[in-house]
């Protein structure tokens, strides 16, 4: 195995295309296989994947498409969460089938994508994704056809080229990612490596570094996703083109980034995520004006309100409760709006200030994280209410609590408290406040002003009519 590994490692760096380059020595002119590397095949006596931990419907569908004359292997995250006994968010599946013929199989199946077609076999809510083995796109920068399509810079626009296993496992990313649980004989087939980096904690790219990121630049997210959510570290051929290659993902659509931001964020490993993001320069295209305040301090101390944000997130995702988007976006997009709402509030005022950078904030932020109306609309509200709480007079408090989006920027205002932005006395009048009673409000807003409580309203005499002149009731009565 070592000998082999040593070979491949030599294919990978001497090639100009590197993965390519690989595939192109797999293949011959006439598409047959030579000199493919053997699989370590790990059989079923020496792995923890027991089919008591696979989804009944993944199982379903890998015995199906395995009776019926065609390979299927669980791959990708499901199988690597089942070896490391973590438990998989999906299960995937990886066939020789074409997917026609996966949908002629299932009658409930549906087709997606055209830049990776793939099968969805959906059982209520839950969806197996079933995708073919993949094969090598066209060398030949002239040859794109309608199956295999890239850009001029590398990118891959479309990937619809069939193949074999062998093949598949050399076009997925990460070497952890590209094991196959074997339907067939319960094996787990290994064809680059990746248990031994999964049992060492490494994260690596399969193939060479640049190309892969350069077919889809969104892979070098995904390795800080990954490295953050399993604990492990970054092979250093795998990172050392990220700072680098980073600004490819401004050619990334944002709808696309969108997607992926949620993912970064909203996996439990905020924090971690966060951190490697800006280590290797991939924070600033995705939200670039964020980064560009946050090189600033504000009033002589750093900006940690976005760490504080990511923490809670971190903690209310480990205790099963919701996290909004809308306040995740709020808190990663307040640098800047904080900085724009402070230089013009002289002169526009509070509240026309804070709405005018809220909306040059999403205006600009739109061209790299399509941030949806549904969300991005509370999220100025959040920003908008934040001068509110600073109005404490009359009845304004009790106007406020009753605002739907009262909660959201309550919290939004703890938070930047906890981050030493607002005032701290502020904050722990309105946690009084909050979760008093109607009486203990009211004696909170008597406290600011001073009165000694609120007056009860006295009733109104109803007046009687007027008396005979000179009798009783003269003195109070109407002319006649």
């Amino acid at each position: 195995m070592r000998v082999v590994k040593d070979r491949l490692k030599t294919w990978l760096q001497g090639g100009r295309r590197g993965l390519n380059g690989f595939v192109q020595r797999l293949l011959n002119q006439e598409g047959s296989a030579v000199d493919v590397p053997e699989p370590t095949i790990v059989p079923r006596a020496e792995h923890n994947i027991t089919r008591a931990n696979i989804s009944p419907n993944a199982l379903k569908v890998l015995y199906r498409l395995k009776d019926a004359g065609h390979q299927a292997c669980l791959v990708g995250g499901g199988v690597r969460d089942l070896l490391l006994g973590r438990e998989p968010k999906d299960f995937d599946i990886a066939t020789d089938a074409h997917p026609d013929q996966v949908r002629q199989l299932f009658r409930n199946c549906r087709l997606i994508g055209r830049r990776f077609r793939l099968a969805h076999v959906v059982y209520g809510r839950e969806v197996i994704e079933v995708a073919t083995f993949r094969g090598q796109q066209a060398l030949d920068e002239d040859d794109d056809t309608e199956d295999a399509r890239t850009s001029d810079a590398g990118r891959i626009l479309r990937d619809n080229v069939y193949g074999t296993i062998e093949v598949d496992a050399w076009r997925r990313d990460f070497s952890v990612n590209a094991l196959y649980y074997d339907i067939a004989d319960f094996s787990v087939r290994d064809y680059v490596g990746g248990m031994e980096d999964l049992k060492a904690g490494v994260l690596r790219i399969v193939g060479d570094p640049e190309a892969r990121y350069r077919e889809d630049p969104v892979r070098m997210l995904r390795a800080v996703r990954f490295a953050a959510k399993l604990g492990f570290r970054l092979d250093p051929a795998t990172a050392e083109p990220i700072p680098r290659l980073a600004p490819l993902l401004l050619d990334v659509s944002s709808a696309r980034i969108y997607e992926e931001v949620l993912k970064l964020f909203m996996g439990g490993e905020a924090v971690a995520t966060y951190e490697l993001l800006r280590q290797y320069g991939l924070f600033g295209p995705l939200f670039p004006e964020t980064e560009a305040a946050l090189a600033q301090e504000v009033d002589g101390h750093p900006q940690i309100l976005i760490s504080r944000a990511l923490e809670n997130t971190d903690r209310r995702i480990d205790e099963d409760k919701t996290v909004s988007p809308a306040f995740l976006f709020a808190a990663l997009l307040w640098p800047p709006v904080l900085q724009r709402w402070r230089a013009t509030a002289a002169e526009m005022g509070d509240l026309a200030a804070l709405q005018s950078a809220g909306g040059w904030i999403v205006g600009t932020q739109a061209g790299h994280t399509a941030i949806p109306k549904r969300f991005s609309i509370p999220m100025r509200e959040i920003w908008s209410l934040q001068p509110r709480f600073e109005q404490r007079s009359g009845r304004r408090p009790l106007r406020l609590v009753t605002h739907p989006r009262f909660r959201a920027a309550y919290d939004f205002l703890l938070l930047r408290g906890e981050a030493g932005e607002a005032d701290h006395q502020l904050c722990d009048w309105w946690r009084s406040f909050e979760s008093a009673s109607a009486e203990g409000r009211d004696r909170l807003l008597n406290a600011l002003t001073g009165t000694p409580g609120p007056r009860k309203k006295r009733r109104r005499r109803r007046r009687s009519v007027a008396a005979p002149s000179g009798g009783p009731g003269d003195e109070g009565g109407n002319a006649g």
